[in-house]
């Protein structure tokens, strides 16, 4: 049986989302609310629509160029099950996952010893995109991030080392 997510869209062929050419999923529900927010038509946790995972995998095999999946938002950990198996049998098929999320890395371990499905979710997560955006650090010039602060994390990597490795993508 195939979870459903609550999202706000769906963009099939992205190239400012990471390296490549990728189907980014747009989480629907974030309790962030960053002033000067991207995607503030995300934040309503009663927006948008339901699908289910085994809709968008549908959507991901079907476009042969595709190199991965970016899940976005909103916020993918406040839907951490259901993200999990989308980025599980997306993984599965050969897709890098890049996962963009206002939480620190810190705060996801730290709130992972409470909350198990976070720890599985960022498991199958090959890059995370963390830090709320912060108007007072925008920077246009950043690749793939809006804000000084946000860091781009190899999670495979950080999970072995027990430290933070950042990557750049």
């Amino acid at each position: 049986m195939s979870s459903k997510l609550r999202i706000a869209g769906i963009i099939k062929e992205s190239i400012v989302d990471g390296p490549g050419i990728r189907l980014v999923v747009f989480a629907q529900g974030c309790k962030h609310n960053c002033k000067g927010c991207h995607n503030p038509h995300t934040h309503s946790f009663q927006g948008g629509e339901l699908v289910e995972v085994k809709d968008i995998i549908e959507e991901l095999k079907g476009n042969p160029l595709l190199d991965g999946i970016t899940l976005s938002g909103g916020e993918p950990f406040e839907q951490a099950k259901a993200f999990r198996e989308l980025a599980k049998k997306a993984k599965a098929l050969g897709y890098n996952i890049i996962t963009y999320t206002g939480y620190t890395y810190e705060y996801i371990l730290n709130k992972g010893k409470k909350t198990e499905e976070w720890l599985r979710f960022l498991e199958e997560i090959d890059i995370l995109i963390d830090g709320k955006f912060e108007i007072s650090k925008k920077n246009l010039l950043l690749k793939y991030r809006g804000s000084e602060n946000q860091r781009i994390i190899d999670v495979k990597e950080s999970l072995i080392k027990n430290n933070i490795v950042l990557e750049d993508i």
